[in-house]
């Protein structure tokens, strides 16, 4: 099965204007658990729904949020939206009450669209998509790749840093919703000898663009996720927590730094997202609940 980070690699050359991630896939629990969940979701623990993708094909999206309700996930970033405005296949507002009803909120979105030869028509695609995620209740809209890698130049990152993604941050604003960037590894490759991740923190606006660290991606980029936190202190209100399976599977990675800064420096909200697998997709998604449920560090 091809894996997020391929897809998106081979999405991110498809210029042309077109959706990136069209129908990624996500998850939300059960109304009968969401009382038992609520007794045990004691922690503010996000989950990305594309970390049970496969799952929501198989059984569907109300089948999957009744699952993750009962794992005790209380926050949800969704990777689903399409061209006709829904969100896995529903209308935002019916996708918000489900997630509601089962004791959740659905409060981040990963969606793209590269820029086309009509920069309008782009930015209205995006105020189309605004819209529908305001509808949802959404506090973020995150946009989970770009084509800038260490083949781009300077003028290509301006332009979609210093001028495409302030136009849509400016819009997001507008509906009461803060725009971001999600990274992988190729940003910690290099333009004209300077990290690609701090030329795009470096032109973007930090009143229209905020970015959702994956502290796994900036880690196999052979970076620290602490050191950028501190030198970047207001950049970083969201973050994805990720290991190479379940989270605290692989033993690597330190989280309880990564948490402590975090929190230092006001983190919001954060995500699990699982994208590889040792077990099912439920057993690592529920296992890395577990880990974090059980971890002092985390509020």
């Amino acid at each position: 099965m091809q894996n997020r980070r391929e897809f998106l690699k081979q999405a991110s050359l498809l210029l042309a204007g077109g959706l990136v991630a069209p129908q990624l896939l996500s998850s939300c629990g059960g109304k009968g658990a969401s009382s038992a969940a609520s007794e045990t979701a004691k922690k503010h623990i996000g989950l990305q729904l594309y970390s049970l993708r496969d799952d929501i094909n198989d059984l569907g999206i109300q089948k999957v949020l009744e699952i993750v309700s009962k794992m005790g996930y209380v926050n949800l970033e969704t990777a689903g939206y399409s061209d006709d405005g829904k969100i896995y296949g529903l209308d935002p507002a019916e996708f918000k009450k489900i997630c509601n009803d089962l004791g959740m909120k659905p409060t981040s979105a990963h969606l793209s669209h590269f820029i086309g030869d009509d920069m309008n028509k782009d930015l209205s695609w995006w105020n189309t998509a605004i819209e529908a995620h305001k509808k949802a209740g959404m506090k973020y809209m995150v946009m989970p790749v770009s084509p800038i890698n260490e083949k781009a130049t300077m003028d290509d990152l301006k332009r979609y840093f210093s001028d495409y993604f302030y136009q849509i941050g400016l819009a997001a604003a507008g509906a009461g919703i803060k725009f971001g960037y999600h990274n992988h590894d190729y940003e910690f490759k290099q333009i004209d000898g300077q990290t690609i991740y701090d030329l795009m923190l470096e032109n973007s606006s930090p009143d229209h663009i905020f970015f959702e660290m994956d502290v796994y991606w900036v880690k196999r980029g052979g970076k620290d996720p602490v050191e950028y936190m501190k030198k970047y202190p207001n950049r970083f209100p969201v973050l994805h927590i990720k290991d190479e399976t379940a989270i605290g599977a692989s033993g690597t990675i330190d989280f309880k730094p990564i948490f402590e800064q975090a929190y230092a420096n006001g983190m919001k909200d954060w995500y699990v997202e699982v994208e590889r697998y040792d077990g099912t997709p439920q057993e690592d998604v529920q296992k890395s609940y577990d880990f974090l449920n059980k971890a002092d560090y985390v509020k």
